[in-house]
């Protein structure tokens, strides 16, 4: 019996090919994704209309409820002893708001305000709750973190916006205080920057205020030296853990974080000592470590963190439990290298837009509590003190010499 020859069956050359292209297509996708992805973040908040013909949202009043996340309802009497006043903080938050349809977030957005109420105030104002302290922390038409993400003239505009907001604020607030309470100012990422503003705008310009002043604890935002030699001539980073009328600042990121870290001291921008905003790149930078208090770059271990929290939810009356030992710092060219923390919940999330951002904890929430208990009761004893003292004079007057008339001798006669 022969055998019945049989061609091959024939392959689908074309349908194979196909396939793979369209693999490699997605595989390109996917790369192109995960590479331009802060780009195509971007995309998606612009909000697609120029700054100078945005209608921008109303402006908070100061002078109702509504405009705060947090204000005390009394204020201390005028006749309070000053060992006996409680601080007051003044708090502005970080950028909560990402963007998309504004360039400045309408201030009572009921998103944003949850997230300053539930996670900003019991991470980032709570630690600075020291002995009865009252808080501050007003509402604003912050700038939206799509204005962080690049430097267009339409961001630049966005943020200036912002910080008339906190200007306004800062003043209602002083307006308001018993004018000898003592001021913790805190300012977390775009905070910062409307922080260092304020000690530019208002502190350097006002005796009493800087005499008022415990700390500026300016976080996660660089802030220019060259500002202590012009504007802030007359304020000086803090050196210690024990200096008052001074400034702290502090921007963490680990080693491996190389987009922060870029972001930070290439792409961000600061006040100049003129009022506008020019780029860090070529600024060095105040950079504090909070495990030390010094602006040295000594590498300060694990042995020395008191303490980070996540505090999400919490009152601003409750103590968070601590995470200690949980990482080491370090200055470096400006920024604060730590150690990546044992802790998963004091360690950065993977969110789009990352490097731009305050962490949703405080890594440093017990060091910096202790730091402001320590620097208040330093500001009380020395304003104590200072009061003790006799009133500097101030100036002279001018006083016209008289003639002097001689008076006549008596005479014989009487």
């Amino acid at each position: 019996m022969s055998e019945i020859a049989t061609s091959p069956k024939p392959r689908n050359w074309l349908k194979t090919l196909l396939l793979a292209g369209a693999g490699g297509f997605m595989i390109l996708l996917l790369v192109a994704g995960v590479v331009l992805r802060d780009q195509i973040y971007q995309s998606f908040l612009d909000p697609g209309i120029p700054f100078q013909t945005y209608e921008r949202p109303d402006a908070p009043d100061y002078a109702n409820t509504e405009a705060w996340a947090a204000r005390p309802e009394t204020v201390p009497d005028e006749d309070v002893a000053l060992d006996a006043l409680p601080a007051a903080v003044f708090f502005i938050h970080n950028t909560t708001y990402d963007g998309g349809a504004h360039w400045n977030a309408p201030f009572d957005r009921a998103q944003e305000a949850e997230e300053v109420e539930r996670i900003v105030l019991p991470n980032w104002a709570a630690p600075f709750m020291v002995a009865d302290t009252q808080l501050y922390a007003p509402r604003y038409r912050q700038a939206s973190l799509y204005s962080f993400m690049n430097n267009r003239e339409d961001s630049i505009s966005a943020r200036l916006l912002a910080f008339e907001d906190v200007q306004a604020a800062f003043d209602a607030f002083v307006a308001r205080t018993n004018p000898e309470q003592p001021i913790i100012l805190v300012g977390l990422d775009q905070g910062a920057l409307h922080g260092l503003g304020l000690l530019l705008t208002r502190f350097s310009q006002d005796n009493a205020l800087r005499a008022r002043l415990v700390a500026a604890y300016l976080l996660e935002a660089p802030v220019p030296m060259d500002l202590f030699a012009t504007g802030l001539a007359n304020l000086a980073p803090c050196q210690n853990a024990e200096d008052v009328r001074c400034v702290v600042s502090y921007s963490a990121a680990r080693p491996e974080e190389r987009e922060r870290i870029f972001a930070l001291t290439e792409r961000s921008m600061s006040w100049t000592d003129v009022g506008d905003l020019r780029f860090v790149s070529d600024r060095a930078l105040l950079c504090t470590n909070p495990l030390t208090w010094s602006t040295n770059g000594d590498y300060a271990p694990d042995r020395l963190h008191r303490g980070g929290a996540a505090a999400e939810g919490l009152e601003l009356s409750d103590t968070p439990s601590a995470m200690a030992n949980q990482t080491g710092a370090q200055c470096q060219n400006g920024v604060l290298m730590v150690d990546q923390p044992r802790a998963n919940a004091l360690r950065r999330a993977g969110r789009l837009g990352e490097d731009r951002r305050a962490p949703d904890f405080n890594l440093f929430y017990m060091d910096l509590a202790q730091n402001a208990a320590t620097r208040l009761a330093n500001l009380i004893e020395i304003r104590v003190e200072e009061a003790r003292w006799a009133p500097p004079l101030e100036g002279f007057e001018e006083v016209e010499v008289a003639p002097l008339v001689p008076i006549d001798e008596p005479t014989d006669d009487g």
